[in-house]
């Protein structure tokens, strides 16, 4: 139950995105309808009582709700019809967010609505979930340390909620989100992911615990995993407008999606290069190909073949289906790539031959090369770090990512040319 986000960012929106995210069916009861962008809230309209009543009441009477959340409430009379709903109904598992105000300072709930709240939603509530002004606001106390969130989440308490967790993402440093339920108080604690404002945190931390909830998780479990959850939504937030980033809570879905996709391109590659019969074109020490997700940072963002690609006469064989983190060595020079260039996601390695310099040169790739000779010692004694050093030397001695990298080997090093492209598409 909230009000509706034309931006997408926060309310209804992200609600129903995060309970999507979680695997859980969220159901709706839009209390209002927010006139905002990325810039902020430019305006409100709350609906009528009875259109929140009769929403809840659909709802409500088609089956008891795992868990229920509520966000922007608007006025006294919806708070109110909340309430009676809600009661009525028996609802256990509630998570209250009291929005009063949004990012821009925008009014989200009338002054008598507040009191309502605290005076009829908070009893029953098994959790409530204000910001550090909400905090404040709720409980009447300057909260200006860490004994100022308890003396709060201990005024919040006698309210009637089962426990108030204040979220921190306001503090300056890294944000601690403080858990208090009558007995010992637990902060936690993260890294600041961003250090610019970013919308809809409040909206999607709060879903995403009474998510957890309603798959059957305890209290202080659904907020751990929620924290965790908020974490990689703010990573993969989103600037849609000329103001301030979105979470994105479809985050790890849609890169689930990206990784399957990846992984069916990569075997619709690998059978294109046996169909064509490249074994010619594989090296002694054997080949292999590799691409990155957008974005991709480590090992486990690259996909690889294990084993790599082998040379069979004119044919080439694999040894296991590409997978993510298969290859180190493919992973470490596509990473090393994308650090210059993130649209450049896709290398392999190929057998050196001038010949296949001059025909490359003759079709206007771009080349580099760099020299084994020249590898720093402090280089050569680190496992797994020619590869990176060869790939950064070449493109910073171009100039820029080119297509085609080679060198001319080593003692012990086999001569070879790396392939680069934006995608297995272009690659093979």
């Amino acid at each position: 139950m909230a009000g509706s986000d034309s931006s997408g960012g926060a309310g209804i929106q992200a609600d129903l995105k995060t309970f999507a995210s979680h695997r859980v069916f969220g159901k709706s009861v839009i209390t209002s309808i927010t006139f905002q962008n990325t810039a902020g809230v430019s305006g409100t309209r709350d609906l009528p009582r009875d259109a929140v009543e009769g929403q809840l009441k659909a709802v409500l009477e088609d089956g008891a709700p795992g868990a229920v959340k509520t966000g922007m409430l608007g006025n006294e009379e919806l708070v109110e019809a909340v309430a009676d709903g809600l009661r009525r109904f028996r609802i256990k598992k509630l998570v209250v967010d009291p929005v009063i105000e949004s990012f821009n300072g925008k009014r989200l709930l009338s002054r008598k609505g507040v009191e309502l709240l605290k005076a009829r939603l908070l009893p029953m509530a098994l959790l409530v979930t204000p910001n550090l002004k909400e905090a404040e606001i709720l409980s009447g106390i300057r909260i200006k340390n860490l004994p100022g969130r308890l003396k709060a989440a201990k005024a919040i308490l006698k309210l009637g909620p089962r426990g108030v967790l204040i979220k921190g993402g306001h503090l300056k440093g890294n944000p601690e989100d403080f858990f208090y339920n009558g007995g010992k108080p637990v902060l936690l604690e993260s890294d600041r992911i961003s250090r610019q404002n970013i919308h809809g945190t409040g909206c999607v931390l709060s879903a995403a615990i009474t998510a957890s909830l309603a798959k059957g998780q305890d209290l202080l479990s659904s907020i751990v995993m929620a924290k965790e959850f908020i974490g990689q939504a703010i990573a993969g937030g989103v600037l849609t407008g000329k103001g301030i980033p979105c979470v994105e809570p479809l985050v790890m879905v849609n890169q689930n999606c990206e990784r399957y996709e990846l992984l069916q391109r990569t075997c619709r590659a690998v059978e294109l290069l046996k169909a064509n019969r490249i074994g010619k074109l594989i090296p002694e020490v054997q080949s292999n190909l590799g691409a990155g997700l957008e974005g991709a940072v480590d090992l486990d963002d690259v996909i690889g073949i294990p084993g790599r690609i082998i040379k069979k006469g004119e044919d080439i064989a694999t040894l296991a289906f590409p997978e993510f983190g298969g290859s180190r060595h493919v992973a470490d020079i596509v990473l090393t790539v994308m650090k210059f260039d993130p649209s450049k996601r896709a290398v392999m390695n190929i057998k050196f031959d001038d010949e296949l310099i001059r025909i490359c040169k003759k079709l206007r790739f771009k080349i580099a090369s760099f020299d084994r000779q020249r590898e720093p010692r402090k280089v050569k004694v680190q496992e797994g770090s020619s590869l990176e050093w060869g790939t950064a030397t070449a493109i910073r001695s171009f100039g820029s990512v080119p297509d085609i990298i080679f060198d001319r080997g080593g003692v012990g090093k086999e001569e070879m040319i790396r392939v680069i492209a934006s995608d297995v598409e272009s690659l093979v």
